[in-house]
């Protein structure tokens, strides 16, 4: 498929009735509410998956809580003003720092570059150094459709039982291209390679919408929300990264 551009017109289904939720008393995921489209959608995907996530505002509840969800769409510079005038800039910086497992959605991923073509003099929050380019020219813009992810490591606990090359749903003009490339964790072709999902440490982003994704989207928040039931993951304010739940592969390939 390389070179070429593909679109999957039947997306894959979930069968009806199927109840994903995990037993037990879930982990406190913050989503955060800066006011942006599509928060709804992660918020409830991570609910039916046993997850206890709270679309939130609140610094006090962001700090408290096991792991950080950040989703959205929209325009980069007008989703940073967003976040900043919701003051949640540095609760999402904080808890980047602490180690606790951050997942960055769509536009979510995007913001935590350094910046983007998009909007040019926009500050990103600096996560993963690089910027956030057009997709080629080449191409039709936005790529709105079904494509496969090829994940970088075989055995990335993120793609767990998707299956070889999942099919995930993309709707984005302009993907990230990391400073340092072993970030990128999966990519997938449109025209040529592009840049799917990135790992930093704690901290994972994907360009696709798994909450849109059918079975390969809840399987992969599900692995999320499965790592955080780690016996040693504690929820607390001002937590250090010591016995955090690592989303990186077994190989400890993630930067």
């Amino acid at each position: 498929m390389s070179g070429s551009v593909r679109a999957q017109t039947t997306a894959p289904v979930i069968c009806a009735g199927t109840d994903v939720r995990a037993a037990g008393p879930g982990p406190l995921v913050a989503v955060l509410d800066y006011g942006i489209g599509n928060l709804h959608s992660a918020h409830k995907a991570l609910v039916r998956l046993g997850a206890d996530a709270r679309l939130t505002d609140d610094p006090g509840l962001i700090a408290d809580a096991t792991a950080v969800v950040l989703p959205g769409v929209g325009a980069f510079g007008a989703c940073l003003d967003a976040l900043r005038a919701r003051q949640l800039e540095e609760p999402a910086l904080d808890a980047i720092a602490s180690g606790r497992p951050f997942l960055g959605i769509c536009i979510g991923a995007q913001l935590l570059f350094d910046s983007s073509e998009e909007s040019p003099g926009a500050r990103g929050l600096g996560v993963l150094p690089g910027a956030v380019r057009w997709l080629p020219p080449q191409v039709k813009r936005p790529q709105m459709q079904w494509n496969r992810v090829d994940p970088v490591e075989a055995d990335d606990p993120m793609f767990a039982d998707l299956g070889e090359r999942p099919w995930f749903y993309f709707v984005h003009s302009l993907h990230g291209v990391p400073a340092d490339s072993s970030t990128v964790a999966a990519t997938c072709d449109y025209g040529g390679p592009v840049n799917a999902a990135f790992r930093s440490g704690n901290v994972f982003a994907v360009q696709f919408h798994p909450e849109k994704s059918a079975t390969a989207g809840l399987g992969l928040l599900g692995n999320f929300v499965t790592s955080l039931r780690s016996p040693v993951t504690q929820a607390g304010r001002g937590r250090s990264s010591a016995g955090a739940p690592s989303l990186a592969p077994a190989n400890g390939s993630g930067t």
